[in-house]
């Protein structure tokens, strides 16, 4: 089966990004959007020149960090959706709960030039697919496998790099001073035929310091979710209460893939895991549902399993537009009433 891409890897953009189509929030709890829209002084349907992007989103982020109550700002662009950019806007106001990650290692190990050379084939196949609209995946073998020939062709090669050289993704994942090479690693590691082994040195990685090691980590733990669950004899394990904080991030990536991943891993509706995302995310959950994209699909179904509803419930409201019946079955299940 096709799967649509729920948000690209964490990889370079190439060439100039279509005009925004969409802004949105994200970690507004005191401060108001209407506040953040003002001084972010971005709208819709503008462009931002690739010369003049780096200027341009660092001013941004100054005028909304110098708003009372927000500690941290942070502006991500992500392509893309109706031929349109959109630009993820994410406050982390002064008593929003921080992360905690491991510290950054330091070590000179460095991957095989033969992966960093499909790592970059990838990249420039893969945005290709991307503006093309071709971003579709099969994920049945518990590994992304594009629908464009061009980007299957270098996953296929993937395989076979992960086989030979998986002792050297293991070290590099772990130890590398380099962020973008563990990033990678986090990548082609996926492609190793030992999910279970795979799936344990992922959920290390989910507490990499570097935000791109964390979405490749997060992004192939929530295929291998899916395949996990359709293949229990292979026993494979992901504790998907490790993705709960996720949500919660300043990080627009690590909300998008975390949510992701408990997608997959809320399906059983696990009392404890929906307890803890009623406890501890479920204001994060709203504002993603309430998002206009398609990267609201995994909060909307998050939330109606907190909510109790049946899939196909959930389904009829998402494909309905109606978001709010669905926030508002939540809040009641959440307040126990």
């Amino acid at each position: 089966m096709l799967f649509l891409l729920m948000s690209v890897i964490s990889i370079p953009v190439f060439g100039q990004m279509p005009a925004i189509g969409f802004i949105e929030f994200y970690g507004l709890r005191h401060v108001s959007a209407e506040r953040v829209r003002q001084e972010l002084q971005i709208k819709a349907g503008d462009s931002l020149p690739d010369s003049a992007k780096p200027r341009l989103e660092a001013e941004a982020q100054k005028r909304l960090e110098a708003i009372p109550g927000v500690l941290h700002a942070r502006l991500e662009l992500v392509c893309c959706e109706a031929g349109k950019t959109i630009l993820y806007v994410g406050i982390e106001e002064n008593d929003s709960p921080a992360l905690r990650y491991r510290a950054s290692p330091r070590g000179a190990v460095r991957l095989p030039a033969e992966i960093v050379s499909a790592g970059e084939d990838f990249n420039n196949a893969f945005m290709e697919a991307v503006y093309k609209g071709d971003a579709a995946e099969d994920d049945s073998q518990g590994h992304a496998l594009g629908h464009s020939p061009a980007v299957r062709a270098i996953e296929e090669r993937f395989i076979a790099l992960a086989v030979r050289n998986l002792a050297s993704l293991h070290d590099v994942l772990r130890n590398s001073a380099e962020a973008g090479q563990r990033a990678l690693a986090a990548h082609v590691i996926a492609y190793a035929p030992d999910k279970r082994f795979v799936a344990a040195e992922l959920e290390r990685a989910m507490l990499d310091p570097d935000s791109s090691v964390r979405n490749n980590a997060m992004r192939a733990l929530y295929v291998i979710a899916g395949y996990a669950r359709n293949h229990p004899e292979l026993k494979i394990e992901i504790d998907p209460r490790r993705f709960v904080k996720f949500l919660n991030s300043l990080v627009w990536t690590d909300r998008n893939k975390s949510g992701a991943a408990l997608s997959a891993l809320t399906e059983q509706r696990d009392p404890v895991l929906l307890s803890d995302l009623r406890d501890h995310a479920l204001a994060s959950l709203i504002e993603m549902a309430r998002w206009k994209t398609g990267h609201s699909y995994a909060a909307r179904l998050i939330l109606g399993r907190i909510a109790g509803l049946t899939e196909n419930e959930i389904n009829e409201a998402v494909d309905r537009g109606n978001t709010a019946a669905i926030i508002a079955v939540a809040l009641k299940a959440a307040s126990g009433k």
